[in-house]
C-alpha cells in the first residue's frame, strides 16, 4: 500500500460499535471483495470492500472478519482468516499480512489461516442463533455481479439453514456516516492531494489542449503524492460536454470561448475526495459565463449553512431548489409563468438542474448514510449544485466536501481550493 494506515485503535473502536448493536448469541461475517478478472489472466486492481475494511483495515483479498461477542472461547469473539503467506506468495505478489502484521493492523489477536476457516467458524455457529450478514443495501447499488459476499451467504444459508438472519447494512450505514477524527483526517489529506491536482492543471490549461491530457497532469500529481488515484472516474468535459453529467469519455479538443467542467477527486488511504471545478479555457470568463458561475456558487454557498444538525435531507433538497429558483429566474432561464405552471413533482428550475445537491462522502464517494434520518454532527457531505444550459454550450457546477458541525456551518475540507471566479482567473493568468 502507498498510504499509510489508519490506528489499531480506530479499528478496535468500530467493532466496538458494531457490537453494541448486535442481539444476543449471534455473529456477524465480513468478506473481503474479489480480484475481478476481466480476460486472459488480466485483473482489475483489487479493490477492498469497504465495511471489513472499516472493521479491521485489512486490505487484501481472500480476508474473512467474524465477530461473535457471547463466544465461550475468548479466541472467537474476534477473528480474522486470511490467505496463508508464504515465500513463493512473497516473490511473486509480493508481501502479505502474517498474523504478528495482522494483529499489529486491526487489533485483532485471533488470526486463522483461511485453510482453517470451515472447522473453527462450524464451533461458532453451534453456538450462535443468529448471523448477520452483509447484504448490499446502497440505494444506487448495481447488484448484477455476483460478489464474494454474495457466493459466502448463498452458500451459509444452505448449510445452516435453522440459523436466523439479521442485516449488517443498517448498523454499517449507520456507525460509518458519522466520521471519526482520524477518517476526517484522512479525507483532510486526500482533499490536499486534490489541491495540488488543481494547482498542476490551471497554469497548464489553454486553447487545444485536450481533456485526456488534463486527466494526465491530475493522476500524475495524485500518485506522485502517494493516492491510489482517482476516487472515481474522472469527468473533464469542455463546452457541451459538462452539460452531461456522467460525462467521462474526457477525448475532446479544448476550444477558446468554452469553459471546463473538472469533476475529479483523489483517494487517499481508501476515502475519497469529491471536487468539482469549472474554469475557462483561455483564463477568461465572459460576462455570461461568469454570471451564471457566481450564480452558482451564491447557490452553494447558501445550501452549506443548512447542513446542520437536525436537518432532514428531504427538507435540505427542496430549500435549494428554492435558492436555485431564485437564480435562474435572474439569469432568464426561467419566468414567473414557468413556475405558475410548474409540475410539483419536477420544478420548472430541474430544467436545468437536475440532480440532488449533496450525497454523503467517505470510505465510498457515495458513502452510506440514512436518508431518512436527520442529519448528525460528523456526517460527512458534498455540496455540488449546478447549472447546464446545453443551448449556450455551457455547464458550472462546483463542489466541495464538507463535514457537519455540532453547531455552525460546516467544516470545508476544500476551503483552501480556488472557488471564486476572479481568483480562478488570476491564477490561469
Amino acid at each position: 500500500m502507498k498510504y499509510t494506515p489508519l490506528s489499531s485503535n480506530f479499528y478496535t473502536k468500530n467493532r466496538q460499535k458494531f457490537k453494541a448493536q448486535m442481539a444476543p448469541k449471534s455473529l456477524a461475517v465480513f468478506n473481503s471483495n474479489d480480484i475481478y478478472p476481466i480476460s486472459g489472466d488480466s485483473t482489475i486492481p483489487f479493490k477492498q470492500h469497504r465495511d471489513i475494511l472499516y472493521l479491521s483495515g485489512v486490505d487484501q483479498e481472500e480476508s474473512i472478519l467474524v465477530i461473535f461477542p457471547d463466544a465461550h472461547d475468548n479466541h472467537h469473539k474476534e477473528v480474522l482468516f486470511l490467505k496463508e503467506t508464504s515465500e513463493l506468495i512473497a516473490i511473486w505478489e509480493g508481501e502479505k499480512l502474517d498474523k504478528e502484521s495482522a494483529f499489529a493492523l486491526s487489533g485483532i489477536k485471533s488470526v486463522f489461516w483461511l485453510q482453517d476457516f470451515e472447522v473453527e467458524f462450524n464451533k461458532m455457529m453451534a453456538q450462535a442463533e443468529n448471523v448477520y450478514i452483509n447484504t448490499n443495501e446502497h440505494l444506487r447499488a448495481n447488484t448484477e455481479v455476483q460478489t464474494r459476499e454474495d457466493r459466502f451467504i448463498e452458500s451459509l444459508q444452505k448449510k445452516y439453514p435453522a440459523h436466523g438472519y439479521k442485516k449488517s447494512a443498517p448498523v454499517m450505514h449507520d456507525i460509518r456516516s458519522v466520521k471519526e477524527q482520524e477518517e476526517i483526517d484522512a479525507m483532510q489529506h486526500a482533499c490536499n492531494i486534490t489541491k495540488k491536482g488543481v494547482e498542476r492543471i490551471l497554469p497548464f490549461i489553454k486553447p487545444g489542449v485536450w481533456e485526456y491530457e488534463i486527466e494526465a497532469e491530475l493522476i500524475h500529481e495524485f500518485t506522485r503524492n502517494r493516492s491510489n488515484g482517482f476516487a472515481y472516474t474522472p469527468i473533464i468535459g469542455s463546452g457541451y460536454s459538462a452539460c452531461v453529467l456522467h460525462y467521462i469519455e474526457n477525448n475532446q479538443q479544448c476550444k477558446d470561448g468554452d469553459v471546463i467542467l473538472m469533476d475529479f477527486g483523489a483517494e487517499y488511504a481508501n476515502y475519497a475526495s469529491d471536487l468539482t471545478r469549472c474554469v475557462p479555457v483561455n483564463g477568461r470568463f465572459t460576462e455570461r459565463q461568469k454570471n451564471v458561475y457566481n450564480a452558482v456558487l451564491r447557490v452553494k454557498t447558501e445550501a452549506e449553512k443548512l447542513l446542520v444538525p437536525g436537518t432532514q435531507l428531504a427538507d435540505y433538497h427542496v430549500e435549494v431548489g428554492k435558492l436555485m429558483e431564485s437564480e435562474l429566474l435572474g439569469l432568464g432561464l426561467i419566468d414567473q409563468t414557468d413556475i405558475k405552471n410548474q409540475d410539483p413533482n419536477w420544478p420548472a428550475y430541474k430544467k436545468y438542474f437536475m440532480h440532488g445537491t449533496s450525497h454523503y462522502i467517505g470510505l465510498d464517494t457515495h458513502d452510506v448514510g440514512s436518508w431518512v434520518d436527520p442529519i448528525r454532527a460528523g456526517n460527512a457531505f458534498t455540496c455540488e449544485p449546478g447549472i447546464y444550459i446545453p443551448e449556450e454550450s455551457l455547464g458550472i457546477r462546483i463542489e466541495d466536501d464538507l463535514i457537519v458541525q455540532e453547531s455552525g456551518a460546516p467544516l470545508n475540507l476544500m476551503k483552501d481550493i480556488p472557488i471564486e471566479a476572479d481568483h480562478i482567473e488570476d491564477l490561469m493568468n
